[in-house]
């Protein structure tokens, strides 16, 4: 079971991203999908969710407005629009997936049984 996420990269402040989280080994299509971020020092912190179906989006309140979290059930795939990207919003971003199809808090890490390895977005100003 992997989750791999790319799109990443380096980015003026304004700009935008798409990244991208690809599951492989068995589907997700079921599971609760979120997306955190690690900026150095500092703890892994929640940004965004998704339920199975992709009708329920939570997102963190530093990100509600400029970011979009969104699935293709179809490609085992979950996604993350990044726009008015701020350099606050450095960070290796991480995708995982709970174990089940719905979380109480999904901004708890430990509801996410399966992490992918992270990709580097770096916002300049």
């Amino acid at each position: 079971v992997q989750l791999q996420a790319s799109g990443g990269g380096l980015v003026q402040a304004g700009g935008s991203l798409r990244l991208s989280c690809a599951a492989s080994g068995r589907t997700f299509s079921r599971n609760y999908m979120g997306w955190f971020r690690q900026a150095p020092g500092k703890e892994r912190e929640f940004v965004a969710g998704i339920n199975w179906s992709g009708a329920s989006t939570y997102y963190a309140n530093s990100v509600k407005g400029r970011f979009t979290i969104s699935r293709d059930n179809a490609k085992n795939t979950v996604y993350l629009q990044m726009n008015s990207l701020k350099p606050e919003d450095t960070a290796v971003y991480y995708c995982a997936a709970a174990g089940t199809v719905r979380v109480g808090v999904p901004e708890d890490v430990r509801v996410y049984d399966y992490w992918g390895q992270g990709t580097q977005v770096t916002v300049s100003s």
